[in-house]
């Protein structure tokens, strides 16, 4: 069990780890992780060797054995809500809702955090939504969905999320949604000490005009999607910011590059846009590693609303480091 922060969490479909730093952040200390992929696991046992982490089907857990946790949290795969795919919702096999609310009738957990895309939040899934409110109810909880843009908390990306959050009814009262918390930086302000890293002499007239936030980072799946920034539309955005968005680059501009050029994103550069801290590290090939960035709930966005959590269970989050304070340490790790 945690020994280290004062909230223990059992995280499900953990994936790179996006949800699980920013949950620690938020004071929660991991009783397990579960993540499916073997490179997403890899990657968790690659920055916290201390986790219990599991590589399987959350299937395979028994909630019976984490009874009494403080938090039940995970990122259920997206495509059956998501409007690139068929939207077959709980007709798909991957929708995993139904495994989540098993591990909260075993685990008895104080709260619940689950995320999705902005699909889920359709008027088509509303009969499913309300199926789950209802059933968390029946066991306990109050429990409500929230349409949050991740750039309402530092990420430099929009990138909309639909959160469900579930609390035992006597903490009811005491938990709030977190509010955003300001401007955005742009995608120039976040990338400009990766662009300038390899002696670039373009880095600050790009960084000056990549000057808006990013379209949302899409990572796809095993059988569609490749290391690039996304479809037509998103290509099209990046684009607009100077970059090139048909791969993803092995190395930052270096000295020869010419002034104009207009560059790729390495992995790293996506990891920032999605708000990683800089010293995560990713296990994998570049295309597998491309795609557990893109599919990660941005940390910032999980740490705000864990903190919310923590705070309704009568715990002050561990880590009280400010964006602005993560952006300082960030700048220092890159120059």
């Amino acid at each position: 069990m945690n020994t280290t922060n004062s909230l223990s969490v059992l995280e499900i479909c953990a994936g790179a780890g996006g949800q699980s730093v920013g949950l620690e952040k938020a004071g929660f200390g991991h009783s397990l992780a579960v993540e499916i992929d073997k490179d997403a696991a890899a990657t968790l046992k690659l920055n916290r060797k201390t986790w219990h982490v599991h590589h399987g089907d959350v299937r395979e857990i028994n909630g019976k054995d984490y009874k009494g946790v403080d938090l039940l949290a995970g990122g259920v795969p997206c495509p059956p809500f998501s409007v690139a795919g068929k939207q077959l919702g709980a007709d798909d096999e991957r929708d995993l809702f139904p495994e989540a609310l098993r591990l909260v009738k075993e685990a008895n957990p104080s709260a619940v955090m689950l995320e999705n895309v902005k699909g889920l939040a359709s008027a088509r899934f509303a009969t499913y939504r309300q199926s789950i409110l209802d059933e968390l109810k029946d066991l306990g909880y109050h429990a409500d969905w929230q349409l949050f843009y991740s750039s309402e908390f530092g990420v430099a990306q929009l990138r909309p999320r639909f959160i469900l959050v579930a609390v035992k009814t006597r903490y009811q009262k005491k938990f709030a949604w977190p509010a955003p918390q300001g401007t955005p930086p742009t995608v120039g302000e976040v990338l400009l000490p990766y662009m300038a890293s390899g002696g670039w002499a373009g880095a600050e007239a790009w960084a000056a005009k990549a000057n808006n936030i990013a379209p949302t980072v899409v990572g796809g799946s095993k059988k569609h999607g490749g290391a690039d920034l996304g479809p037509t539309r998103a290509k099209a955005g990046w684009l607009q910011l100077g970059v090139d968005g048909k791969g993803i680059a092995n190395e930052v501009p270096g000295p020869d590059t010419p002034f104009d050029h207009i560059p790729r994103l390495t992995n790293q550069m996506v990891a920032r846009i999605q708000g990683f801290p800089p010293e995560w590290q990713f296990s994998g090939l570049k295309t597998s590693v491309y795609r557990q960035i893109g599919n990660a709930f941005p940390p910032p966005v999980a740490r705000a609303i864990g903190t919310s959590i923590a705070t309704a269970l009568g715990v002050k989050a561990a880590a009280k480091m400010s964006e602005s304070e993560d952006n300082v340490r960030h700048l220092r790790a890159v120059s």
